[in-house]
């Protein structure tokens, strides 16, 4: 059996900007993202603690040092300078558990 466990954290990250005429996603600083092993298109959770909204969506790699920006729709569930937890899952085996650790990146 696998069970679905939180594989990567980048915990409270400030909102930059928002774009809802963009097609969907969330553009995060590709160092963040390296350093929380998350890839590009991986799904993510997303959690503003501003307000308490939540999303699902997948992740694309900025360039720009310090960039979250929220796209698409979800665009209307932040604003600039919210502080936002991003959250992939991974399956893991009962085996890969007896190691298992979450890689958590704390932001600011």
């Amino acid at each position: 059996m696998l069970r679905e466990m939180l594989k990567s954290k980048i915990h409270r990250a400030k909102v930059t900007e928002t774009n809802v005429d963009y097609v969907g996603s969330l553009t995060v600083d590709r160092r963040l993202l390296q350093a929380a092993d998350i890839f590009p298109y991986e799904k993510v959770h997303v959690v503003n603690t501003n307000n308490g909204s939540r999303f699902v969506t997948y992740v694309i790699e900025s360039e720009r040092q310090g960039e979250i920006c929220v796209n698409g729709a979800a665009a209307r569930l932040a604003e600039p300078g919210d502080k936002i937890i991003i959250m992939a899952y991974g399956h893991f085996s009962a085996e890969e558990l007896k190691e298992y650790s979450p890689a958590v990146v704390h932001v600011g």
